[in-house]
């Protein structure tokens, strides 16, 4: 099955800068995205992508940038303008269910989810 392993959390000042990165490996999928869940919050989406778009969450779109690179099986999440609410554990998720287009930055759509990675603006 999907395995899905992050890196690249830490701690960064406000206005600073992070990548996250994401390796998959153990299958194809569908659709493949970044998540973040905030202590007492619910998970939100925050940028995924499927057969042909990238949907971003409104807080973080113009800020965020999610790329990927095939060839290492590797997704990213560039974070730029960071501010004290983007302090979250964020995860990477990986579905292969066929209708995960539809709804990209709902969870319920993903099946194999990462550890999670800490980022922390202060």
């Amino acid at each position: 099955h999907v395995q899905l392993v992050e890196s690249g959390g830490g701690s960064v000042q406000t206005g600073g800068s992070l990548r996250l990165s994401c390796t998959y490996s153990g299958g194809s999928r569908n659709c493949i995205g970044w998540f973040r869940q905030a202590p007492g919050q619910e998970r939100e989406g925050v940028a995924a992508t499927g057969t042909d778009k990238i949907a971003y969450n409104d807080l973080v779109r113009g800020r965020f940038a999610f790329s990927q690179d095939n060839a290492s099986n590797t997704v990213y999440l560039q974070m730029n303008s960071l501010k004290p609410e983007d302090t979250a554990t964020y995860y990477c998720a990986a579905s292969v269910r066929s209708w995960c287009d539809l709804t990209l930055l709902g969870k319920s759509a993903y099946n194999f989810w990462g550890q999670g990675t800490q980022v922390t603006v202060s």
